[in-house]
C-alpha cells in the first residue's frame, strides 16, 4: 500500500524567522509601504526595508507593489531594479549583487516542502544573484539557486539549478539556449 500525505502531522515548529511581534509589524509595514500602489518615495521604501533588517547599496529602484517576506533575510547591492509585483518570498537569504534586474511578476522562492515525506517538511534555501543577473517577467527562481555573474532568466522561465555567467536560460524547467554577449 502506498503512503499518502498527511498534513495533520505537518509541523514547521524548527523554522523561528523572528519574533511574532517583528514578523507582525512588518507585515503591516511591508503592506502600506512596499506591496502598495501608494507612490511612496523609493528613499522611505529602503528606509523602511533598512530599518527592519536589509541590507541595501545605492542607485536601488522598488517598483509598487512588491512583497518582500522578510527584509532580514535580503542584501541588495548598489544600483539594483526590482519591477512591479515582484515577490521575494524569502524564508531564507536573498542576496542580490551590483546591477541586478528582477522584471515585473518574478518570484523569487526560498522554500519548498518535501513531497517524498507524509509530513510534507518545510525545506529552505537561500538564493543569490551575482552581479548583472537579470531575472525575466513572471519568471521563477527557485530555492538555492546560484544565478552566476550576469546569466539571464527570460520571460515566464523557471530555474531551478545553478546559472553559468554569461549564459541566457529559457523555458521550464530552464534550460541553456544561449551565451549573452553585451555590446557598448
Amino acid at each position: 500500500m502506498k503512503k499518502t500525505t498527511d498534513l495533520s502531522l505537518y509541523d514547521n515548529a524548527w523554522y523561528q524567522p523572528g519574533g511574532f511581534i517583528k514578523r507582525t509589524i512588518w507585515h503591516i509595514v511591508g503592506a502600506i509601504v512596499i506591496n502598495s500602489n501608494i507612490p511612496f518615495p523609493v528613499s522611505f521604501k529602503i528606509f523602511m526595508l533598512k530599518l527592519f533588517g536589509a541590507k541595501i547599496g545605492k542607485g536601488v529602484m522598488i517598483k509598487p507593489q512588491v512583497t518582500i517576506k522578510y527584509p532580514w533575510f535580503l542584501s541588495i547591492g548598489d544600483y539594483v531594479w526590482i519591477g512591479e509585483m515582484v515577490w521575494i518570498d524569502n524564508l531564507a537569504m536573498v542576496s542580490l549583487g551590483n546591477h541586478v534586474c528582477i522584471s515585473q511578476g518574478a518570484m523569487l522562492l526560498t522554500g519548498n516542502h518535501d513531497y517524498s515525506k507524509t509530513t510534507f517538511d518545510l525545506k529552505i534555501a537561500g538564493i543569490n544573484l551575482e552581479d548583472g543577473v537579470w531575472i525575466g517577467a513572471k519568471s521563477v527562481v527557485c530555492p538555492g539557486v546560484l544565478a552566476k555573474s550576469h546569466s539571464v532568466l527570460s520571460v515566464n522561465s523557471v530555474m531551478t539549478k545553478q546559472m553559468e555567467a554569461y549564459t541566457i536560460y529559457q523555458g521550464n524547467p530552464a534550460k541553456e539556449i544561449r551565451q549573452r554577449n553585451i555590446i557598448n
